[in-house]
């Protein structure tokens, strides 16, 4: 088993990941542009999504913000983009096979989601580029033990293009959310949401955390 803290604190540009673990979902964002570090979560209704940190300074926006978070039905649907909204409305394998990866060339951002039932049962999917088509590898778990979790991201590390993240989802340590902060590179860093027993918390580098 991987301990998450150090893969995190060795990788400086994982981008966005998530991680599920029993009865824990973690969430980050990461950036390199001015852009995309122009950002912060903010809570909703049903979840989170991202807001710009000084709309004045917003420039193309369709990558960028996006409901990461939703529930649905008794289910918690995590997301690195705006597949969310089409996994919601489709369910999840519809929702899955619906889209692709994103079309920022020469990068082809893998969309990473997960899928999360009240019994602790969970899915991960990661739709990428390949070739010039899209691969789409779902994986289905009944459960995870106590203190362990599955990790997924975007990117293995920095690099250009970035190297998309490869293989299976990554069994892990499941540290307490503020350490999962504190390990994220400090200059990539943008956003954190952490749901631990249903509570949510949020961390957001543009506004001091």
């Amino acid at each position: 088993m991987t301990d998450l803290l150090e893969l995190l604190r060795t990788n400086p540009y994982p981008g966005r990941g998530i991680v599920v673990g029993k009865n824990h979902v973690y969430y980050w964002i990461m950036g390199r542009s001015a852009n995309s570090r122009n950002r912060v979560f903010t809570i909703t209704e049903d979840g989170i999504q991202t807001e710009a940190h000084d709309p004045s300074k917003l420039e193309d926006p369709s990558l960028i913000i996006y409901h990461p978070v939703r529930k649905v039905e008794g289910a918690l649907i995590v997301t690195n983009g705006d597949q969310t909204d089409t996994i919601r409305d489709l369910g999840w394998h519809e929702g899955c096979m619906a889209r692709e990866y994103e079309p920022d060339e020469p990068n082809f951002t893998p969309r990473i989601s997960t899928f999360i039932r009240e019994d602790g049962s969970f899915e991960i999917s990661i739709l990428k580029h390949n070739d010039g088509t899209c691969q789409r590898n779902l994986f289905c778990y009944e459960g995870v033990k106590e203190g362990e979790g599955y990790f997924i991201s975007t990117y293995q590390g920095d690099g250009n293009p970035l190297p998309t993240f490869a293989g299976e989802p990554i069994k892990v340590t499941l540290p307490e959310p503020d350490q999962v902060w504190e390990a994220l590179n400090d200059d990539n860093k943008v956003s954190l949401y952490a749901n631990v027993d249903g509570d949510v918390r949020i961390w957001n580098k543009n506004l001091g955390d």
